[in-house]
């Protein structure tokens, strides 16, 4: 359950559990809130734990160029640490930031790796269970890991032919592609969690975690079926805040770790993961020529540029760009050829 946000004090005192009462307050997603608050961590301990009001725009700058000159992070790693301590400074404390001036790191922005269509199938080849669906989801409808295994019974709209992905990053829902080939699978996913919930309400347990306050909201939604996680775990566990056991969603770790094993059995020698399924899938539509706005919007991405990316990673010869050596018909004769051909017209000419 280690999505699910830690109990804070109903009266936060110290500065960090303030901090995080503050985003839970903006509903900010909890993988935002861990990733802010490491940074800003990182930069209250780099200036000698001060506190953070004490603080300047060149205290700002000093510790920005010290990731980038002294810790070589990359351009990304760098405008994360940005956003979590300007977040810091104009959200949380009220204080406005100034024109920064800080050295940029010089780390280049990599291509995303993606797998062949061959490759996909051989890593999907060597994952088995509910893993083998949740990267199969990954592949053919982009979604990221941490969404596949949050994904409700009620996400999957059959008749519409579509995905909701609703706890997604930066909490914006969307509708994604339903792969035929998974739809019978689904199918039977779906009567087993509903087979596993019934006999889990027998037990006197059967009530699933609910986002932001909807169990208050909706006080029988966390039993009713609709709510129930698509991947369930294979056993209860403790709500970490409210101390009730339930059956929660499967790790992304566990999913991330059966990828990783099938990569290595299918003999595939690149820096790949659960993340390269969703770089595959946008590469692949891009091929079959479908328009970058569409898969920005089957991506999530709130930013055109994010998407664009996967304009470099499709290849030349991939968009019908030939090089002019291959266009020629016949090989270049050698110099060798040419004195073959020039001694042969000799002897001719002597006969």
């Amino acid at each position: 359950m280690d999505d699910i946000p830690k109990p804070l004090p109903e009266k936060p005192v110290r500065f960090m559990d303030c901090f995080r009462a503050y985003m839970r307050s903006r509903h900010m997603s909890y993988k935002t809130e861990q990733t802010y608050c490491f940074w800003v961590i990182d930069f209250i301990r780099f200036h000698g734990r001060k506190h953070p009001q004490t603080l300047s725009d060149a205290d700002i700058n000093e510790y920005l160029s010290y990731l980038a000159l002294r810790r070589n992070v990359s351009v990304n790693t760098q405008k994360t640490a940005l956003n979590a301590i300007v977040f810091l400074f104009k959200k949380f404390l009220g204080q406005a930031v100034g024109q920064l001036d800080f050295g940029g790191s010089n780390k280049v922005r990599r291509l995303p790796t993606v797998f062949s269509h061959d490759e996909a199938s051989r890593v999907l080849a060597n994952i088995t269970g509910i893993e083998h669906l949740c990267a199969s989801l990954m592949y053919g409808s982009g979604l990221r890991v941490m969404e596949s295994v949050r994904l409700r019974v009620q996400d999957i709209d059959f008749s519409n032919g579509c995905i909701i992905v609703r706890e997604s990053k930066g909490q914006y829902w969307r509708r994604t592609l339903l792969p035929k080939s998974l739809i019978e699978p689904l199918r039977t996913q779906i009567q087993f969690v509903l087979a596993q919930h019934s006999v889990d309400l027998e037990l006197g347990f059967g009530s699933v975690y609910l986002p932001y306050a909807l169990a208050k909201k909706y006080p029988s939604a966390e039993t009713a079926p609709a709510w129930q996680y698509l991947f369930p775990a294979r056993q209860y566990s403790e709500d970490p805040r409210s101390g009730v056991t339930r059956r929660h969603h499967i790790s992304e770790r566990l999913v991330q770790v059966r990828v990783k094993e099938a990569i290595k059995k299918a003999q595939i020698y690149k820096k790949a993961g659960c993340h390269t399924f969703r770089h595959s899938f946008a590469t692949n539509l891009l091929k079959a020529g479908t328009d970058i706005r569409s898969i920005q919007g089957l991506l999530g991405h709130r930013d055109l540029s994010t998407t664009q990316i996967y304009t470099h990673v499709v290849g030349s010869h991939e968009r019908g760009v030939v090089s002019p050596l291959d266009s020629i018909r016949e090989p270049l004769p050698t110099d060798i050829d040419r004195r073959q051909n020039m001694s042969g017209s000799s002897a001719l000419i002597l006969q």
